[in-house]
């Protein structure tokens, strides 16, 4: 008797009212915040919001859970969260038979009963992290509930009589698509949260951390000042990660430190500024931005996705002594599929130095080591195909690649460059490392387009959409393209000798 069978809260459908609450709540997120609004504004000219499934996936402290409650307040909604993260019964989803010893309810029963309505927002938080243990698989229980045209029906096993949960909104959480089971993802609509740049974390500091953080620690505005340039230190040189939740540890361990100053009275004022920071937080976490201040030949900074956000990572080949037939060694825990993407670089960095340079034969006579520093992190993707022929080339041929480059994309093995996701992750970890230029996939335009404009600013970019674009500008360090790009040459063995001779170029001119 206790779930609200027909009991129901008012929707707040106003768009104008729900946009003042999400920016109050989150800075930046302007794409979050759009489709959101978009979502709220078809509820409005429907008269219900049912029918979508949301579910919001990025990286760690990005605000995902406060979006879910930033939601239900705009709506005028009850708001209930569970973690379904390590979940292995089904009885937790379905409920137990009522037969069994310490039988209950399941979650979504007990959602409803806590929110006392037929139509919460239901938060499935760390939905990419469902278990399957004897007793069932969760995610294939949770088909049925958030599908909006089978759980109006819904049959939970202790309570045994259908329950209508078509009027619950269900938003989910996830640090990753990969983990979710197809035909779960299949019924969701994914909002992509993205990591916030160095300015997005200095207002969330602002506006948000230091506030909590000097009221946790019951200290005033007049007592405890930190000022911009330490905040700025903070983010560069200690909080790198896409989010901001360990921001906001290092804010609350500066604080503990100037209410021991002031409880021990060793001082009535605490300024916090770039020149005493270490004496609060300690030695920097990330002293230098990058392992290599100027890159020597055989170095090239390629760009990675991990589900914490984008990184930045150097690729390092050397010749480590001559030998009778080209070989390649590989280490710093690359998966299979990197792996096979060092094959293929290999491949086509031979051939091209052997159409390009005919009278080098670096490559037949060492034995070449590649390695990716970090080789206690596991690496696997293949976004990393031009950045290996890169930097084969590089060490061939005697030459540095130009200085703050950094460059991301898949490569065939006849050298055209495919596309690879994480652009706005990647992009942002670039800057991060003080990298001024990048190389992306020409087929990577739209998501390039797609960034603030702030973000645009501050890197000049290039679209590859074949090896010999990335080369150019590699390789160019005054110009962006070379000002008589030369056309590929095709060899000829004539009676003995090699004749060299140019052919035409469809290559246009860089975007």
């Amino acid at each position: 008797m206790a779930i609200p069978w027909g009991i129901s809260t008012p929707d707040t459908l106003d768009v104008l009212g729900a946009r003042d609450i999400l920016d109050s709540d989150h800075h930046a997120m302007k794409d979050v915040k759009d489709r959101i609004l978009e979502f709220i504004a078809v509820g409005v000219l429907k008269g219900t919001v049912q029918g979508k499934i949301i579910c919001l996936n990025g990286p760690p402290g990005v605000g995902k859970t406060s979006i879910g409650k930033s939601i239900a307040t705009s709506l005028g909604r009850e708001f209930f969260r569970f973690s379904v993260g390590g979940m292995t019964d089904v009885s937790e989803i379905k409920g137990h038979r009522r037969t069994y010893v310490g039988a209950m309810p399941g979650k979504i029963v007990q959602a409803l009963k806590t929110a006392g309505s037929n139509n919460p927002v239901i938060m499935l938080d760390e939905i990419d992290k469902l278990g399957r243990g004897y007793q069932g698989d969760p995610a294939s229980a949770l088909l049925e509930v958030l599908d909006p045209s089978q759980n109006k029906d819904f049959v939970d096993h202790y309570i045994d009589v259908p329950i209508d949960l078509s009027q619950c909104l269900f938003v989910c959480t996830s640090n990753a698509l990969d983990t979710i089971p197809g035909p779960l993802r299949d019924r969701m609509e994914v909002i992509q949260v993205s990591g916030y740049t160095a300015d997005d974390k200095l207002e969330i500091a602002r506006k948000h951390l230091l506030p909590k953080a000097r009221e946790d620690a019951g200290l005033k505005t007049g007592n405890s000042i930190v000022s911009d340039a330490a905040l700025r230190t903070l983010i560069v040189k200690y909080c790198r990660e896409p989010g901001v939740r360990n921001l906001q540890k290092q804010i609350e361990k500066m604080f503990r430190k100037i209410a021991f100053e002031l409880a021990t009275k060793q001082s009535s004022k605490v300024t916090v500024n770039d020149s005493n920071l270490e004496k609060f937080v300690g030695a920097p976490i990330f002293p230098k931005d990058r392992i290599f201040d100027s890159t020597p030949t055989g170095v090239v900074m390629g760009l990675a996705w991990t589900s914490l956000g984008g990184v930045s990572l150097f690729i390092e080949t050397v010749a480590v002594a001559p030998s009778e037939k080209a070989a390649l060694r590989c280490t710093g825990q690359m998966g299979d599929v990197m792996k096979e993407s060092t094959e293929i670089a290999f491949s086509f960095a031979r051939r091209w130095l052997h159409e390009h340079e005919p009278t080098n034969d670096f490559f037949d006579k060492n034995q070449i080591h590649m390695h990716i520093p970090e080789g206690a992190t596991p690496k696997d993707g293949p976004s990393a195909g031009i950045t290996m022929t890169t930097t084969l080339l590089s060490l061939a041929m005697g030459k540095p690649v130009r200085q703050k480059l950094a460059m991301t994309g898949e490569m065939s093995l006849t050298g055209s460059v495919l596309p690879v996701g994480g652009i706005k992750e990647k992009v942002l970890a670039s800057q991060r490392a003080g990298v001024d230029t990048v190389i992306l996939p020409v087929d990577n335009k739209r998501d390039w387009e797609e960034l603030d404009d702030k973000t645009r600013e501050l890197t000049r970019v290039h679209f590859a959409s074949t090896y010999l674009d990335v080369f150019d500008i590699a390789f160019s360090e005054d110009k962006v393209v070379s000002a008589a790009r030369k056309a590929p040459k095709k060899v000829v063995k004539a009676k003995g000798k090699v004749k060299v001779d140019p052919v035409e170029s469809d290559v246009s001119e860089d975007p």
